[in-house]
């Protein structure tokens, strides 16, 4: 009885043949089949990027408007004397000015000329507002700047020392006018945080379905890889690069049309004239933020993305 025949090893060129066709983990195209710009996410991060520029810029110009606001009526002070007699209420006025003027925590003192009052109110009143004799009385107005700042108690003191020395005067603090204006400001600054917040939820919930889709569609590959020794860490790193690479595109394309929006925005408010729209203008460091808003969304897909692949191959494996 003769002896069983060795099996024939496996030649030369077998074996380069195998390790030329196993599988390799670096190779994202096989596993990420979506092209890049033909496929949906880089498209979506786009989207969200662009948006969340715009929301950004919105918030910190509104920062930077209320902040010059309250800069520049810091410690102002409006005096009105309220009189219809043209001569009684300018007698008021200088004895209003004279005494704002000898206060030691007055920094400056000026009446407003009633040529400039009339400026201001033709838009609305029109030759009424001249204070002429058939015109609409106007209110002698004198502009204050207090040293430290107004409580309260500082103006309720000044006021009971004006009514001695022009019974018709009225004085308000400059902020007090602005105070509905600030409420809106910090509405809307809370109103773009929250839309920052929700897209960049949206965004990582895109780069989730995105991952766990391609991880579905490519179930037994996954298998065959893990099977010939690919760890999680490596599989997850495939589909890392091409978020990486996806996010870096969309961010891009969605940074370039937020700016574009944000300057076309910004030109038109800018030719409103307004004083308190030009304190909204963006500095250095608001920029700076603003070009860092890719570069934040690119790490947040890429954890994203990682977390998704990692956490769903524990339960498929």
């Amino acid at each position: 009885m003769s002896a069983p025949s060795p099996s024939p090893s496996p030649s030369p060129d077998r074996g380069m043949a195998l390790r030329r066709n196993r599988p390799r983990f670096g190779d994202s195209a096989r596993l990420m089949q979506q092209a890049r710009i033909a496929g949906p996410m880089p498209w979506v991060i786009a989207i969200m990027i662009a948006l969340t520029v715009m929301a950004a810029a919105a918030g910190l110009a509104l920062a930077n408007l209320a902040e010059n606001a309250r800069a520049e009526i810091a410690g102002g002070v409006t005096v009105q004397v309220v009189e219809a007699a043209p001569m009684e209420r300018d007698r008021q006025a200088e004895r209003a000015l004279s005494w704002l003027a000898n206060r030691d925590d007055v920094a400056s003192v000026r009446r407003v000329p009633d040529a400039e009052l009339a400026a201001l109110l033709e838009p609305w009143l029109g030759e009424l507002g001249t204070g002429g004799v058939d015109g609409v009385p106007v209110p002698a107005l004198i502009d204050v700047r207090l040293s430290g700042p107004i409580t309260d108690t500082r103006l309720a003191e000044m006021r009971q020392g004006l009514e001695r020395q022009a019974p018709a005067a009225r004085i308000d603090a400059q902020a007090s006018w602005l105070g509905p204006v600030f409420d809106a400001i910090r509405s809307l600054q809370l109103l773009a945080l929250g839309l920052i917040v929700l897209l960049a939820a949206t965004s990582a919930a895109a780069v989730w379905l995105a991952a766990r889709s391609a991880l579905g569609a490519n179930r037994d590959t996954i298998e065959v890889i893990h099977h010939l020794g690919g760890s999680d860490g490596q599989l997850a790193a495939i589909f890392q690069r091409q978020v990486a690479w996806d996010a870096a595109l969309g961010g891009a394309a969605g940074l370039l049309l937020g700016l574009a929006a944000v300057f076309v925005l910004g030109r038109q408010f800018a030719d409103l004239g307004s004083g308190l729209v030009a304190g909204g203008g963006l500095g250095a460091g608001d920029w700076i933020a603003i070009g860092a808003i890719p570069l934040v969304g690119m790490v947040l897909a890429v954890i994203t993305a990682r977390y998704t692949v990692i956490s769903a191959l524990r339960r498929m494996l």
